[in-house]
């Protein structure tokens, strides 16, 4: 394991935290929060430190690492930027432990949105901009890992190669570069897009911004205790479906469409995961719902952000829960086990049978129509897949049902964690309190929060590596 090269990267990626950080500051000095602004003193000048002190570790190193120290790296950054982010949690006046503040801080990087706070109004605007801050970063980390690291031709259980539409030549620097810089434009327009819509519907500045973080990255954190108190007219709702349409499609559409290359050929996964929406919302739109608010809801399943405008009592949590399990694109913020791997299982499946009736039949491997044709790799990852998700979720589920929360709750809260998907009142636990959680039902979300990010398959990975060296 090159522990060098691993250490250069950890400081670059460290840096952009103090950014964050320095804005927070400029943002408590002009609105006079100054009961606060140490912390994130403190975060700027530790952020600085690491940043640099893993750069000169790592100056001299090759800077070429392999796949599994790619993971390693992912697993290490999410660790040490939940330390620095946890850091204006813990100094906070409102007296939360450590294992408290480290769990808002990875809740917020991986897009989950679990909250130890119960009461987002009584926090101080500077604390809810760094809540949502953090989701920002970790989702725009999260597409940089997704498209240089998952894309690894070595192993690629993220299957990006299927739908992905950017330039899949990352061999050289100077490609990486110019991909990285890409991700970051889209990512930053895409923001400012959102930011300006919610705006201009009637959204104030302040929750605008914040809810745009949220949206961007598919995270679950509200500048409020209820999106009720943000979206109320049906031009806001309309805002917020296109903003979980877009989070929930391939990434690289907005880029094409800029690009005036937004061929249908190109995104079809995206014209199925349409259909699919079109198709579990009117399965549901004869009930008694407000029809904005049944949109909102499985749209927001399937970006798996979460957020809704129902209430907890809509008889229709396990309906949302399957729609969490499918999730969005491949090349996107969303998580779940992903609707390209459910497809490719269907279709071979599917296949299998018609083979079987008729022998002689040629079969159509192709991914959605398109030129990608299913390869048994793709099966065999799309399987394991499947079954590491059920794996993670028994694991996990068995864990939580220890601090006598039930097993239904366990159950649907162990969806949530491996999803990223926050427990709003949709699926039936807006009134969970993480807070009066044992530490061992923290630390096991930690940990799978983080899992449910880069899959439990990466991690048999790292152990096989570590285990059985060549």
């Amino acid at each position: 394991m090159d522990l060098k090269s691993i250490s250069f990267y950890l400081g670059l990626f460290c840096m952009p935290l103090s950014l964050l950080a320095f804005i927070n500051i400029l943002y408590a000095s002009y609105f006079d929060y100054f009961l606060s602004i140490n912390s994130y003193f403190l975060t700027l000048l530790l952020s600085i430190i690491f940043s640099s002190g893993f750069y000169f570790i790592g100056r001299k190193s090759n800077k070429k690492i392999n796949f599994i120290d790619q993971l390693v790296l992912i697993i290490a950054l999410y660790l040490i930027l939940g330390f620095l982010v946890s850091i204006p949690f813990y100094m906070s006046n409102f007296k939360i432990t450590f294992a408290n503040a480290f769990f808002e801080s990875i809740s917020g990087l991986t897009g989950t949105g679990f909250s130890i706070f119960n009461n987002i109004k009584y926090l101080d605007p500077t604390l809810i901009l760094w809540r949502s801050s953090s989701q920002w970063i970790g989702g725009l980390y999260f597409l940089f890992f997704l498209i240089l690291v998952f894309s690894n031709s070595g192993f690629n259980y993220k299957m990006t190669n299927l739908t992905y539409c950017g330039d899949s030549n990352l061999k050289s620097r100077e490609n990486i570069q110019n991909n990285i810089l890409k991700i970051f434009i889209i990512y930053c327009v895409s923001s400012f897009m959102l930011i300006t819509l919610l705006n201009i519907s009637g959204v104030r500045l302040f929750n605008s911004l914040n809810l745009t973080m949220s949206l961007i990255s598919n995270g679950g954190f509200l500048p409020s205790d209820n999106l009720n108190e943000i979206i109320s007219t049906n031009l806001q709702k309309i805002v917020l479906i296109f903003s979980l349409l877009l989070s929930m499609l391939n990434f690289y559409l907005i880029f094409n469409i800029y690009n005036k290359k937004i061929l249908l050929k190109n995104h079809n996964e995206d014209l199925y995961l349409i259909g699919l929406s079109l198709l579990f919302i009117l399965m549901v739109y004869f009930n008694n719902f407000d029809a904005f608010d049944i949109i909102i809801s499985v749209m927001s399943s399937f970006a798996n952000s979460g957020i809704s405008l129902l209430e907890e009592n809509n008889n229709l949590g396990l309906y949302f829960l399957i729609i969490t399990i499918i999730g969005g694109s491949l090349v996107s913020n969303s998580s779940g086990i992903k609707f390209s791997r459910f497809y490719i299982l269907l279709k071979i499946t599917s296949s299998e049978i018609f083979k079987l009736i008729s022998p002689n039949s040629v079969i159509n491997k192709t991914i959605f129509n398109s030129e990608n044709k299913i390869t048994d790799e793709n099966v065999k990852i799309s399987f394991l897949i499947f079954i590491s998700f059920f794996i993670s979720l028994f694991i996990l589920s068995s864990f939580l049902v220890l601090d006598e929360i039930g097993f239904e709750r366990s159950f649907k809260l162990s969806i949530l964690t491996l999803t990223n998907t926050v427990n709003s009142e949709m699926y039936g636990l807006g009134k969970l309190e993480f807070n009066n959680l044992l530490l061992s039902s923290k630390i096991s979300l930690i940990i799978f929060m983080i899992i449910g990010k880069i899959e439990l398959i990466s991690i048999f990975l790292i152990f096989k590596k570590l285990l059985f060296k060549d």
